[in-house]
């Protein structure tokens, strides 16, 4: 089977559609052209792939075209952005959706009397769960994932600087919109945080181990971020905002605060004066996590769907983990 696979906003190396989902269809046997901006990231493509850069955020026309170069011969699309189906080729293989930002009932429903949609509901969000992360220590706080002004980089800083104080760092790894890089370098610079870009995925999630907790704070509306997962796969207390709150209580791993400076250094503090519960809540998440949210129990399930849809024969898979 020959997959297209479609971003015009997501890091190449996004963990979701590289270290999961192409990596899944790789180790299966399948080819995957991966249409993503390359350059935009200065991201060399993974060995394996068949690479068609476009730029970030590309408009209509340019994005188009990058596109009909990428369903060349492929038997499946999976496209990452609405707006991608809005510049699908008129001859093409069948279109799968994958849902991430909340979308209207309306949006939905129109997608998928044309396509094949997937979202949390119909497959779980996941991870890869480590098998024995050391404890939750008490000497920094981590977030993982891109850094823009919705993910809460404004009040990330804040609580950088109100941290020091008590001798807590904070490590931010992830890439950062071109809004905040300013605000970034500015307070690596005078030394309130740690920022170190992107990192490969893997390598990031061993970096938040032994942190005192994983943050979260992402302004609603929004679908739960996967980071908490991440979080939660390291053994790690999450403190997180609304977004996450369904998921943190449910497993009962960690704080729900407000998008607020203060809340969220209260919440900081509570846990490093209380080791035992940083252990507790660390540990209850990572059982959950490796319960529902573990990627290798998930993806022979990814693979044969993709295959159904593209109407491929559909074979029993043991993919490498």
């Amino acid at each position: 089977m020959r997959v297209c696979v479609a971003t015009i906003v997501h890091h190449p190396e996004d963990a979701r559609i590289m270290h999961r989902q192409i990596r899944a269809l790789l180790d299966a046997g399948h080819e995957v052209t991966y249409v993503a901006p390359f350059s935009h990231f200065n991201v060399t493509p993974a060995v394996g792939l068949t690479a068609v850069d476009v730029p970030y955020d590309a408009a209509y026309g340019r994005a188009r075209t990058a596109l009909k170069r990428g369903v060349k011969g492929a038997d499946l699309v999976i496209a990452h952005e609405h707006r991608l189906l809005r510049v699908l080729p008129y001859r093409r293989p069948p279109v799968v959706w994958d849902v991430r930002e909340e979308v209207s009932d309306g949006r939905r429903a129109r997608a998928l009397r044309r396509h094949h949609v997937i979202t949390p509901a119909t497959m779980p969000e996941a991870t890869q769960v480590a098998a024995a992360p050391p404890p939750p220590g008490d000497t920094r706080v981590v977030h993982l994932g891109r850094l823009t002004a919705d993910n809460g980089v404004r009040e990330l800083i804040g609580l950088a600087e109100r941290l020091v104080p008590y001798g807590i760092r904070m490590d931010l790894i992830g890439a950062a919109g071109p809004g905040v890089r300013p605000l970034l370098r500015d307070a690596q610079r005078v030394g309130l945080l740690d920022w170190f870009g992107h990192v490969p995925h893997r390598h990031a999630l061993r970096m938040t181990q032994g942190a005192l907790a994983g943050l979260s704070l992402t302004r609603p509306p929004g679908g739960t971020p996967t980071k908490i997962l991440d979080y939660m796969g390291r053994g790690l207390p999450v403190v997180t905002t609304a977004p996450g709150a369904p998921l943190v209580e449910q497993a009962g791993c960690g704080l729900t605060v407000p998008l607020d400076v203060h809340g969220i250094l209260d919440a900081v503090l509570d846990l490093r004066e209380d080791p035992l519960r940083r252990l507790a809540l660390g540990r209850r998440g990572h059982a959950h996590a490796l319960a529902h949210h573990h990627w290798p129990d998930h993806a022979a399930a990814f693979v044969a769907r993709m295959e159904g849809w593209a109407g491929v024969p559909v074979v029993t898979h043991s993919l490498a983990v």
